[in-house]
């Protein structure tokens, strides 16, 4: 039996051809028909974006698609939004490859239809994972091919809700300072873009020349025939230690608190559509209880990381040694654990994030007014957890919510569309699975409060509507009928 012969790459621009007829057969996007708003003569944006990456693009495409104008700033060069290409140290995503991420259910708008169109189907069947310069390469064609509005190496010094329906954004642009006002405003800004690096108070006692985050920008070629150690055993600590040890490090120390290091990613056990869908609808005791549960088995880092750590004769996997203190000693770092003395030249910390408005000079403006999930719910004995206590308690729309009633007007205008969002609505606003999801969700929001803003005005335009369809010229009248003659 003959077997069919894998289809050749047929390239970006058919694949490109196919999208743009797929976007006209579903009348994508549709007509703008937000009501225009004017302030001093300028106009105002329906939705400012801040942030770039994956979800700043798929909230962007969602909105478009919805006949809703947005525009995303970016303080990053053109490129090189989000961590991809900066900061994320990874060989390839964690994520198997034929999830179909910010596609919006547009098979032409997949990783997987712009992989085939350049490689072929069977450098597709080849693939294992999928590296993560390529996946930069994709949400850089995804921004091309879909025209979106991204205005880079714009960074946002301050948001600024107003009482009269709009929201400020105060920014440092190319240009110069700028300030532009928004009706709308979805914060796309990551991991950690509502607070920063956890990093722990012991750091301190360290010169910050001798630390790093992982998060961090650095050149991790300056620690070529350094001792360096690694605190933490996620994907983020085996990427660092990885990327030491490639560097040329000396020796890299992973000094990971627990007794062992964690199998099984019970997050990918618990995904399907319907906790994707029903998530938002829990009752608030099953939100806190599957997230909190996930937080405390913790997420395995990915099995190739860890073997990229483990073939180094050179790398150590220091288990139970959770760090005690750590000092200088002449021109040396000693860490003490319960496993004895850790002499170093540099720690790297992979120990996460924290939500903390007060740490983003940007949102000094919103930081009293949030509410959190710990202003309003207290979790059973046992089922304590610093990161769900401080999320933001989210409106359906992602929108933010007052901590007292009247205190921030406009607070409400301002949508949380990254990973503390999790708590609220499940994991559909940072993560590939189902950011398409949480986009359609985001969107549908958006345009169902703008329409509701102004249901006078639509209201207005539809008595106004006069266009006709039927003309009068399509019957004839029927003569009055005659009356009957009295017998």
């Amino acid at each position: 039996m003959n077997l069919p012969v894998a289809a050749p790459p047929h390239g970006l621009d058919a694949l490109e051809a196919r999208l743009r007829q797929d976007l006209a057969w579903l009348e994508l996007p549709a007509k703008n028909w937000v009501v225009p708003r004017l302030e001093n003569g300028e106009p105002v944006l329906e939705v400012a974006i801040i942030g770039g990456g994956m979800a700043g693009l798929a909230a962007a495409a969602s909105l478009r698609h919805l006949g809703v104008r947005a525009v995303i700033f970016d303080q990053a060069p053109q490129g090189y939004e989000g961590p991809w290409a900066t900061t994320a140290r990874m060989e390839t995503l964690r994520s198997p490859k034929q999830l179909t991420g910010p596609a919006l259910g547009l098979p032409a708008l997949t990783f997987r239809a712009w992989f085939e169109a350049q490689f072929g189907l069977r450098a597709w069947e080849a693939l294992d994972k999928i590296p993560r310069l390529q996946w930069m390469d994709y949400l850089r064609w995804y921004r091309r091919v879909l025209e979106l509005d991204v205005r880079n190496e714009h960074r946002v010094t301050a948001v600024a809700p107003r009482a009269d329906g709009l929201v400020r954004l105060d920014m440092a642009a190319p240009e110069g300072a700028r300030t532009v006002l928004a009706r709308r405003v979805v914060l796309a800004t990551g991991r950690d873009g509502l607070g920063g690096a956890y990093v722990p108070d012991f750091a301190r006692k360290l010169p910050r020349n001798r630390w790093a985050h992982s998060s961090d920008v650095m050149d991790y070629g300056n620690l070529a025939g350094k001792r360096v150690g690694v605190v933490g055993a996620g994907a983020s600590a085996m990427d660092s230690a990885a990327t030491a040890l490639e560097a040329g490090a000396a020796s890299v120390d992973l000094l990971i608190r627990r007794a062992d290091i964690p199998r099984v990613n019970k997050g990918k056990g618990a995904g399907n559509p319907g906790l994707t869908h029903g998530h938002l609808s829990l009752p608030d005791e099953w939100k806190w209880r599957i997230r909190h549960y996930i937080n405390v088995q913790q997420v395995p880092p990915p099995r190739g990381s860890t073997l990229r750590v483990s073939r180094h004769p050179n790398a150590r996997f220091n288990l139970g040694c959770g760090i005690l203190d750590v000092s200088m000693s002449g021109d040396e770092i000693r860490v003490a654990t319960p496993k004895g003395v850790f002499v170093l030249d540099f720690l790297v910390f992979s120990t996460g994030f924290r939500i903390d408005w007060n740490a983003r000079p940007e949102f000094a403006a919103l930081a009293p007014h949030v509410r959190a999930w710990g202003d309003r719910y207290t979790p059973g004995p046992g089922e304590e957890d610093q990161e769900l206590h401080d999320s933001p308690d989210l409106g359906p729309a992602f929108e933010l919510q007052e901590k007292t009633p009247g205190a921030c007007p406009g607070l409400d205008r301002v949508h949380c569309f990254s990973y503390p969002a999790a708590l609220t609505h499940g994991t559909v606003s940072g993560d590939i699975p189902a950011i398409s999801d949480g986009a359609k969700r985001l969107a549908q929001g958006i345009a169902a409060l703008f329409y509701r803003e102004d249901v006078e005005a639509h209201y207005a335009n539809m008595v106004a509507f006069s266009e006709p369809e039927v003309f009068g010229d399509e019957w004839t009248p029927a003569p009055a009928p005659q009356a009957e003659t009295a017998q």
